[in-house]
């Protein structure tokens, strides 16, 4: 009786955990090595602050560079299913705009794909370097 319970409690416990990672699969702290760039995303309640720009009010979530404070406000997010979410972004100047999709292709790999729009750039030792069509990101 106890060994039959005790399953039951792992089994109802090991679904709820399962759940809860698919529901916040578009929330956290995305990296790519290779571009120093991120993202920080939060897709369900729109609650992120773009550091020095809080003036844009809380939203989806932004693309940063590594140590510097160049960004892409994410200022539209739509869940298509459980792994894409379509986005709209702007630099942080408002001047380039362009839509993307990011699709979760497991628990830790994200992939950008640049839909339509200006191409992503970011600055790098004084120069813009543009982005690949394609960028994968990695859970943190």
């Amino acid at each position: 009786m106890k060994k039959t319970l005790l399953t039951l409690i792992l089994a109802a416990s090991a679904a709820t955990a399962g759940a809860q990672a698919t529901e916040k699969a578009f929330k956290g702290y995305l990296y790519n090595t290779e571009y120093d760039v991120y993202l920080r995303i939060d897709f369900y309640n729109e609650s992120i602050s773009v550091p020095g720009n809080e003036l844009y009010g809380p939203l989806p979530g932004f693309l940063g560079k590594k140590n510097n404070t160049f960004c892409w406000p994410i200022t539209a997010a739509r869940l298509s299913d459980d792994n894409t979410a379509e986005l709209s972004l702007i630099n942080d100047y408002g001047s380039e705009d362009l839509t993307a999709t990011l699709t979760r292709q497991n628990d830790t790999l994200y992939v950008l794909r640049q839909e339509k729009g200006s191409t992503l750039k970011v600055p790098k030792n004084g120069k813009w370097q543009r982005l690949p069509k394609s960028l994968p990101f990695v859970r943190r």
